[in-house]
């Protein structure tokens, strides 16, 4: 097999698919087009960079562009942008810079990725207001903390993005101030979780303006001040951190169908409505596990996981790109939260299921054994069915614990059988009973 492989995209989904394919089939003519010059990054390091913890940007790159060409033999191509999918001809047009020209292709991947959105405010081209979704803007947001030393900092958003990278300005001496339109930051992850986080980030000097929407930026040149409803508050620099939109324009335009989720639809082997056309990573949908419908979240082990069995696909190995259960977690100074599955019980009536929850504190070693903190899990399930359909945890430390729910999500676990796996027990790590048996344990009570 010798056929000629396409993939528009150069990062986690595009890469990895590359990768992956090159090695099942060495013969295979691989051609990856990437319109920047970054590829293969860690995207989530990026406020880490910002705080300082990362000391050179380039560490944040997995694998050179030199490495793709030369030691995987894969046509990498940077700086050539894929203008127009002709999914009938079975060709692509890229533009270079200088000049366009087509590319046939037998197989095509699109892992266009994502897009931080940019509201409509007043000031967003202001020099000092900033999204954070690449390279190159994680770089800028460093040049101008570094070199213009601001003193107060304004972060739109209460999500991930704007959690690290208060964070990470407030390690610079920065005065930060959150502003978020919804009752709670980190909404996603459920109120318990949110009230504790909120708790953390004032008391490590963090402004907190729940329920507050911005409308603009003013400033000479330069942001100065965050216009609220009828207020006004100084910004020396802006972090707007509100979402990503999926990149499916591209594909949209040659009659790759979009799902619900406004994402590039896809079946189980990540093919769209073309059969040799596939979609990956921030651009595509996945199929939920616990509501087996599609949905869209974007994080990066979905993204590498799908390219993978992509590329496998694309070699004669037909391989499901798997479920997705929304799995995240993301620190907060001292603190860690973490969530999987269905928390938000008007979501779990919606996809049919009569939820459950219990939320539960215990501790994350033997009580008796230095170094261990309270861990809050909340846990949700199917009353009629009793299975597990999602958790969120919060704490100081042991909060990678939501992989073992993640994993009883995946085997479509009832809370007695999740309350009845053997996890492992020793003082140091946790106690008799860990957290999450504990949160099982409670929850069957109340099942019963």
């Amino acid at each position: 097999m010798d056929d000629t492989f396409v993939v528009i995209g150069g990062d986690a989904a595009g890469m990895s698919a590359a990768s992956k394919a090159k090695r099942e089939n060495p013969e295979m003519d691989i051609i990856v087009f990437e319109k920047g010059e970054w590829v293969s990054y860690a995207a989530c390091g990026m406020p880490y960079y910002v705080k300082g913890e990362v000391e050179d940007i380039d560490d944040l790159v997995t694998i050179t562009p030199e490495e793709f060409r030369e030691k995987r033999d894969i046509d990498l191509r940077t700086g050539h942008e894929v203008v127009d999918i002709d999914p009938e001809g079975e060709t692509v047009t890229v533009d270079d810079g200088t000049e366009t020209f087509e590319q046939p292709y037998d197989h095509l991947l699109v892992a266009t990725g994502a897009t931080a959105i940019e509201p409509p405010f007043d000031g967003m081209d202001l020099d000092g207001v900033f999204t954070i979704h690449d390279m190159d803007e994680a770089d800028a947001i460093e040049t101008f903390v570094d070199e213009r030393s601001p003193e107060t900092a304004a972060i739109v958003g209460g999500g991930y993005v704007g959690i690290e990278m208060a964070e990470a300005l407030d390690e610079h001496g920065i005065d930060v101030h959150m502003y978020e339109m919804l009752p709670h930051v980190l909404q996603p992850f459920g109120e318990t979780v949110a009230e504790t986080v909120e708790e953390h980030l004032r008391e490590q000097g963090i402004g907190l303006h729940l329920e507050t929407a911005v409308s603009g930026f003013a400033g000479d040149g330069t942001v100065e001040r965050v216009h609220l409803e009828d207020d006004s508050q100084s910004a020396d620099i802006v972090i707007v951190g509100v979402g990503v939109a999926p990149n499916a324009d591209l594909a949209a335009e040659a009659g790759i169908e979009r799902g619900p989720t406004d994402a590039i639809a896809t079946d189980e082997y990540g093919r769209t409505n073309y059969e040799n056309v596939y979609a990956a990573g921030d651009c595509a949908e996945a199929r939920h596990v616990v509501t087996g419908e599609p949905d869209h979240v974007p994080l990066a082990l979905t993204a590498n996981r799908a390219g993978r069995a992509i590329g496998e696909t694309v070699t004669g190995s037909p391989t499901p790109v798997g479920d997705i259960a929304g799995t995240a977690i993301v620190k907060a100074f001292d603190l860690g939260a973490a969530r999987t599955g269905i928390i938000d019980e008007e979501r779990a009536r919606e996809a049919g299921f009569d939820p459950v929850s219990v939320t539960i504190s215990a501790s994350s070693r033997a009580h008796y054994y230095p170094g261990g903190s309270e861990l809050t899990v909340t846990l949700v399930a199917d009353r009629d069915s009793e299975r597990v359909l999602g958790a969120s945890l919060v704490g100081e430390e042991g909060v990678k614990r939501i992989d073992t729910v993640a994993t009883a999500l995946n085997a479509e676990m009832t809370v007695t059988e999740l309350q009845n796996t053997d996890l492992a027990y020793a003082p140091p790590f946790s106690p008799v009973w860990d957290p999450i048996l504990t949160a099982a344990k409670v929850l069957g009570g109340k099942l019963d």
